[in-house]
This record gives structure tokens, sequence and C-alpha cells, in this order.
């Protein structure tokens, strides 16, 4: 979202309510496209022994 776009909507008054309409929009495409990205992203496989990584030592 550029700066521009902000500052638009920031000045839209109640008469011209589209740059706002337009900044909601394009706030919900990029969260549309970060849930997707997100989704895409492959699954953390555990690599370890189920015993490593249960106690932790308080002691140092």
């Amino acid at each position: 979202m550029s700066d521009s776009m902000v500052n638009a909507a920031s000045s839209a008054s109640a008469n011209n309510p589209v740059p706002l309409v337009m900044l909601r929009k394009s706030m919900d495409i990029q969260a549309q496209g970060v849930l997707s990205l997100l989704a895409a992203l492959p699954q953390a496989a555990t690599v370890n022994p189920p015993n490593l990584g249960q106690n932790v030592d308080v002691k140092a």
C-alpha cells in the first residue's frame, strides 16, 4: 500500500468516498494474498526424536 493511497483516503470527504473504498479494496486484496501465501507454506516436519525438547534446564 502506498502513502499516496493513504493520503488520498484520509482526505476523502463524505461527498467523495471513492479513495476510501479503493484503500479498503486494496487492503482486502493484500490480505487475501497473504492468506494464500500462508496456506501454500509446507507444514514443518518434526525431525527430532520425541524425547528431545521435553525438558528445560533452568540451572545455568
